[in-house]
């Protein structure tokens, strides 16, 4: 049973905007993020998940590396069976882990299995290499099996990923930290054309080229990180991050409008054209994230304010994935060209 807190705090699932992907499906313009296994345990991100979905929520996004899809898929079954949401009301989406690449098809069965769904309505490439590492590994940690972007190999796990598309196991598919060289590739030589790229997207890490590039070929950005990911595993950080929450500009933004900065950030990336997944297990966050799409758009010139903050911070360098002789970016091919040792 739902709470009067839970009722008194809901949005209706009809009033958040959706975005219409090259496919014809359409996704709801704010997901609901579930990688915290590095500060939750899993059945708080599921108990969020939970409360989200009957507050209105009705996008998660999930992946197989997070740890969390069965405790995830038990209560989005119990939502179904209690008659609070269809499953088609609903759009989840999962990812292949790196590890995984070879067997596309079996991690996703794995995720439905673990989701207790049918179907995904979205299944990404979670990165575009199949290296891998333990959890909670410190960021000197390396795969001792790790190796540059292969091409001929992504295009046997795209191939795979688009047999899911044939088996119905999955509606759409995509692909996630991906660059413009490797897209390139790819969309030269698929059959099914990705429907998004999922990426960092941020104030202080616009990615004005890529973000350009995937909107020319109608292909949808969803930004990860959206808010500045201050939870980000400590690997991550580094003495150079800036912190959009904390600039001027969406302080200001921020204080016109009378609400968090976080706040400003989703707004400004729905408004910019992406989706954003921010991440909280908190009910007043969680829920003026999406609430916030509904109300009080930002005006152009605050967008525009926005969009001249002059930082370019990635937050989500993936030194973990690199191979011998690598530093990390090499992993983002910032000079046009694909790493190849």
């Amino acid at each position: 049973m739902l709470t009067n807190q839970l009722n008194s705090n809901a949005v209706d699932p009809n009033s958040v905007p959706k975005k219409k992907l090259n496919t014809g499906a359409e996704m709801p313009v704010v997901g609901l993020g579930t990688f915290g296994s590095d500060n939750y345990d899993n059945q708080t991100i599921a108990n969020a998940v939970r409360d989200a979905i009957c507050l209105g929520y009705r996008h998660i996004d999930c992946a197989s590396v997070y740890g969390n899809e069965k405790e995830i898929g038990e209560v989005i079954a119990q939502l179904i069976a209690e008659g609070k949401v269809k499953r088609e009301e609903l759009w989840i989406t999962s990812k292949v882990w790196n590890d995984m690449h070879h067997d596309v098809i079996g991690a996703c069965k794995k995720s439905l299995a673990d989701l207790q769904l049918d179907y995904l309505d979205l299944y990404l490439v979670h990165w575009p290499f199949p290296n891998s590492h333990a959890k909670g590994v410190s960021v000197e940690s390396r795969d001792a099996n790790a190796r540059p972007y292969i091409h001929t190999d992504y295009m046997k796990t795209w191939r795979d990923m688009e047999k899911l598309v044939e088996m119905g196991l999955v509606k759409n598919i995509g692909t996630s930290n991906m660059t413009i060289p490797k897209m390139e590739l790819l969309l030269r030589d698929c059959n099914i054309k990705p429907a998004c790229n999922e990426m960092e997207l941020h104030p202080h890490f616009q990615q004005p080229a890529l973000f350009s590039y995937l909107l020319q070929h109608d292909i949808q950005p969803i930004g990860f990180s959206p808010v500045g990911s201050p939870n980000r595993p400590e690997r991550d950080k580094t003495p150079d991050d800036t912190t959009p929450i904390a600039d001027p500009v969406i302080l200001e933004i921020a204080k016109a409008h009378g609400v968090h900065p976080a706040v400003i950030c989703i707004k400004w990336g729905v408004q910019n054209g992406q989706i954003p997944i921010p991440f909280s297990v908190k009910q007043e966050k969680y829920m003026s994230n999406l609430r916030c799409v509904t109300e009080d758009p930002l005006t152009d010139a605050e967008m525009a304010a926005i969009k001249n903050i002059d930082k370019n911070c990635r937050f989500i360098k993936g030194q973990v994935f690199t191979w011998k002789g690598a530093t990390w970016e090499d992993l983002w091919d910032e000079d046009g060209k694909i790493k190849t040792n």
